[in-house]
């Protein structure tokens, strides 16, 4: 009996895309810099009555970050450098992803989106913190909605009266 030694199989080759597929999301990144750098520098702000500080600072700062990730990932990755997977990550990539939770927060941001002209943004958004512990997996009704009530109220303070970005008050604007 002969024993027969068969040459090792090549490797197919990989292509361009997928040796260099992180570049996605250096151009993500970079294109979402753009949007938001071109959006704050656009914005309409009374500067006079807002004080130095006001609600452009932090999208600038925000799209000046963005757009130097981009360019530094983009160099990592043209050097030959690859994100490596998490060790601790305990997701099963063959397991299909669970739609009824990306449903239900979907829905969510959806139900959000269409309640916070009405409603405001203290009851929209409780509804919203609410929704979210619910979609993923929290059941605890004795506490979740008192979490997201505070939340939701102290989001809308910060925002409103301490970085002076209005947000919909909705019935409560008098008693906020």
């Amino acid at each position: 009996m002969t024993a027969t030694i068969e040459p090792p199989k090549p490797e197919a080759p990989k292509s361009w895309l997928r040796e260099y597929s992180e570049l996605g999301v250096s151009v993500l990144l970079l294109a979402l810099g753009v949007l938001v750098l071109t959006d704050a520098l656009t914005m309409e702000v009374d500067i006079e009555q807002r004080g130095p500080i006001g609600p452009k600072t932090v999208p600038i700062v925000v799209g000046i970050g963005l757009l130097v990730i981009a360019v530094l990932l983009a160099i990592d990755v043209l050097r030959g450098g690859r994100g490596e997977a998490e060790g601790g990550e305990d997701i099963d990539l063959s397991e299909p992803a669970d739609m009824r939770t990306v449903l239900l927060l979907s829905g969510v941001f959806l139900g959000f989106a269409v309640l916070i002209g009405p409603l405001g943004f203290p009851i929209a958004g409780a509804l919203l913190f609410w929704g979210a512990a619910f979609a993923l997996g929290s059941r605890r009704l004795d506490r979740d909605p008192l979490i997201a009530a505070v939340l939701s109220v102290v989001t809308y303070a910060v925002f409103n009266n301490l970085l002076g970005v209005p947000l919909p008050g909705g019935p409560l604007i008098g008693a906020l």
